[in-house]
């Protein structure tokens, strides 16, 4: 049987060394949240983490963002900016969206990255950086690699750890830690508040959670039930292909793996207890037969 491991525990065997991280999976599912956890994990914890958003990263502003400038540099450079690469140095430098930058923008990175130094805008000075890299992406990148939107030797620069996080549909272990943390501070959310959350594939991941439980914590006063509230979300997500008009039960892999241990290991029993099929059970648990 194929070896798989948690996401958290890739992070923090990723955390040992330097090797640059490539986290991969669908919007809002925690990938900026993982990031930080995994540069929480490691030695340069105590020093800069500098998140970037490479979506809003214009061709003709990105070597100066990267880099720094000098001043006078340009028009409009009324002092000197150090730029994100050395905001980062000694620490970790986090892309998010990486897959949006240009060719152009990410040949700019590439020379960064290769020579592990910068160059700032209107200087000849080499200024040398050391950081840990991250990136983030929802999209498909050896895809974009084939179709030529994206560098290939970028794309093994990034990629030598590459960490798929799972979308929250896939997480219902952690379903439970998740609500409480978004939820803290405020009352306990009840046993069956917490079945209800899981009765739901949530196509938005964490951040679709987030806005749901921000949203009955102001509604609940106020006579609305969380039931209510999540039905009303779903009734207009009706463009997912993820959630069904009418969301029933479905076993998460924790209960089915207790039911399987109250069943002294017979998965056959166990998947008439939690009335799905033994063949849905296998695929649930991510076995073969």
């Amino acid at each position: 049987m194929k070896k798989t491991l948690h996401f958290r525990e890739m992070l923090k065997i990723a955390a040992e060394s330097d090797i640059p991280v490539l986290l991969t999976g669908e919007s809002g599912s925690g990938k900026e949240v993982a990031a930080r956890e995994l540069h929480s994990f490691c030695k340069r914890k105590n020093l800069a983490f500098v998140a970037v958003n490479c979506g809003a990263i214009s061709v003709g502003l990105a070597e100066s963002l990267f880099c720094g400038h000098s001043k006078g540099a340009f028009t409009g450079a009324n002092s000197a900016q150090q730029g994100f690469v050395r905001a980062a140095n000694g620490g970790t430098l986090f892309l998010d969206e990486i897959a949006e930058l240009s060719l152009e923008v990410q040949k700019t990175l590439l020379r960064v990255l290769q020579e592990k130094s910068v160059t700032p805008v209107g200087s000849q000075q080499e200024i040398s950086v050391d950081f840990r890299l991250i990136c983030a992406t929802n999209r498909d990148l050896p895809s974009l690699v084939a179709n030529g939107s994206f560098r290939e030797d970028l794309y093994f620069r990034i990629s030598a750890m590459p960490i798929r996080i799972p979308p929250l549909r896939e997480r219902f272990c952690d379903l439970r830690s998740i609500a409480k943390t978004i939820w803290r501070g405020l009352e306990p959310l009840s046993e069956k508040n917490f079945k209800i959350l899981t009765e739901y594939s949530w196509p938005g991941n964490i951040r679709q959670l987030k806005n749901v439980l921000e949203r009955y914590a102001l509604l609940k006063n106020h006579g609305f039930e969380l039931n209510s509230i999540i039905k009303s979300e779903f009734e207009h997500c009706r463009f997912s292909l993820c959630e069904p008009p009418a969301p029933k039960y479905r076993p998460n892999t924790c209960e089915i793996s207790n039911e399987i241990k109250n069943c002294k290991g017979n998965k056959s029993h166990a998947a008439k207890k939690l009335g799905i099929s033994r063949s849905g059970l296998y695929y649930s648990i991510g076995k073969k037969k």
